[in-house]
């Protein structure tokens, strides 16, 4: 398999991860209606900037280290669990408070706390989520692993670099984009309960599987 074959098949292979629904793209179509397209575009940056990051691991062996170390590895995991965990309770948090709360103090439920102020947080939120993410780890580990064979050129791991990078960024931030079109944005901005609720259980959901599945871990 000659190198040009080797990044087509890793291009193919990352579109198609990157569209699956998981955490990343959760945190995309939750935060992009509801705070505006510069955010989207942060959040999109600071995933991609993970993934590159994952990358980079990856193929200097920095990431198989962490993999063969039991207790590094473990906090990883422990630590991305938690991150998730939180994220998903915060969401969900935001959608029952409102519903929950007594209709005797409508002030305080007329505005709903904003949880990125700023592009700075935005970037820091989108970098956290994609490298704390263990799934994550594992997966360019795996996928760069399996596909970038140890003795392709220098330029042909940097190229596989940028590929996975430029991929990354350009979906999440065409995402981001579409998400806040005028009509489409009035749209989610009337579900966005609904949309918080269900990538809050996906976060809780996900969070807590890598959290039960450390514990199983003998």
């Amino acid at each position: 398999m000659n190198e040009i074959t080797t990044l087509l098949t890793l291009l193919t292979v990352h579109v198609i991860a990157l569209m699956s629904p998981g955490p990343d793209f959760a945190l995309v179509v939750q935060n992009a209606g509801r705070y505006g397209r510069q955010t989207g575009i942060s959040i999109a940056l600071g995933l991609s900037l993970g993934i590159l990051l994952h990358s980079i691991l990856s193929l200097t062996g920095a990431s198989l280290l962490i993999h063969q170390q039991p207790m590094l590895f473990a906090t990883l995991q422990a630590a991305g669990g938690c991150y998730l965990l939180w994220l998903g309770i915060g969401a969900v948090k935001g959608v029952l408070l409102p519903i929950l709360r007594p209709a005797s103090s409508p002030l305080k439920t007329a505005t709903p706390l904003r949880v990125i102020a700023n592009r700075k947080q935005a970037l820091a939120k989108g970098f956290t989520t994609n490298i704390l993410n263990p799934k994550a780890l594992v997966f360019f580990l795996s996928l760069l692993s399996t596909l970038v064979p140890v003795d392709m050129s220098f330029g042909g791991k940097v190229t596989a670099i940028a590929i996975l990078w430029v991929t990354s960024f350009s979906w999440f931030a065409m995402l981001a984009w579409l998400l806040t079109g005028k009509r489409l944005q009035k749209k989610i901005q009337q579900w966005t309960p609904c949309i918080d609720g269900i990538c809050g259980v996906l976060f809780v959901t996900i969070g807590s599987m890598i959290l039960f599945n450390l514990i199983q871990q003998p």
